[in-house]
């Protein structure tokens, strides 16, 4: 009899486990990535915005503040993220109900019914939310929808593998100068192999941070001033002719430089084959 009991139990807690639901968690990291994705939207939009990022239960995670945004705009990029987390809907769907002449919607406990909130959905499931403020309504919900789509990758990226090449293919990436990790997958990195016989054209990465380290060669390398007939050869790249005042270094094997975005660059001469890793960072 005991026996049976026992067995009956155990089965029972087996059944209880089985059926407990699994969920997924908002980390640091990917919390991150997606205020970097929504960042990056408005930058180029060049609008003043506070992207926050919350969790399922609406409590912040990560929270940012681009430069001269209004300080009121903290509190409502926040009540705009909790509302998308804990009702589960784009915080726009209260504004708009409130519109149609709804306006119990009002009285919603926790709701901050503007536009400009939008759910992290992972398989389904609700993890989180994003909540943009200081801009229109409209431009607050697409800067909050280019970070929730980066979701995705966000996820990839803390869950890559580490990344490995031999020394031959290092060398080999050199011999004719290419990328060496590219920016797949989202990344907001990437390492270039990059090789030099002579001066190249002045550059401008509106988004990217370039840091330098040179293996071997030498050049005279300039930073600042203003491009020559700069024109936009891609998006957020600037090239041009030449760079009029700046401020000219000399550098060589073993040299590091960090080279800000938005800062103009420009390798004006270079004396033989010139090999250095370029880590772009946005």
């Amino acid at each position: 009899m005991f026996v049976a009991l026992l067995l009956g139990a155990m089965a029972a807690q087996t059944s209880l486990h089985a059926e407990l639901p699994r969920k997924s968690v908002l980390t640091l990291d990917v919390a991150r990535a997606v205020a970097a994705a929504a960042e990056a939207e408005a930058v180029k939009r060049r609008a003043t915005v506070v992207i926050a990022v919350v969790d399922d239960g609406g409590h912040v995670v990560y929270l940012e503040r681009l430069n001269d945004t209004q300080v009121a705009s903290v509190d409502v990029g926040i009540g705009k993220a909790r509302t998308a987390a804990i009702f589960r809907r784009p915080s726009k769907v209260f504004e708009d109900q409130i519109r149609d002449g709804r306006v119990a919607a009002l009285g919603l406990p926790g709701a901050t019914p503007l536009q400009g909130g939008v759910p992290l959905v992972v398989d389904g499931q609700v993890i989180g939310a994003i909540g943009v403020s200081g801009n229109t309504p409209q431009e607050d919900e697409d800067i909050a929808m280019a970070g929730a789509a980066a979701l995705p990758r966000a996820i990839a990226r803390v869950l890559a593998p580490v990344s490995y090449w031999k020394s031959e293919d290092v060398a080999a990436a050199f011999a004719r100068g290419s990328v060496l990790f590219g920016d797949e997958g989202g990344r907001n990195y990437m390492v270039h192999a990059s090789h030099r016989e002579g001066p190249g054209m002045a550059e401008v990465h509106e988004l990217d941070a370039d840091i330098l380290y040179v293996l071997d060669g030498s050049a005279t390398f300039v930073t600042g001033g203003t491009v020559v007939d700069g024109k936009e050869t891609a998006a957020n790249e600037i090239r041009g002719t030449a760079i009029a005042g700046g401020e000219s270094r000399r550098i060589t094997r073993g040299d590091v430089l960090i080279v800000p975005n938005g800062t103009p660059h420009w390798f004006q001469e270079v004396s033989g084959p010139l090999n250095y890793y370029v880590v772009k960072v946005r």
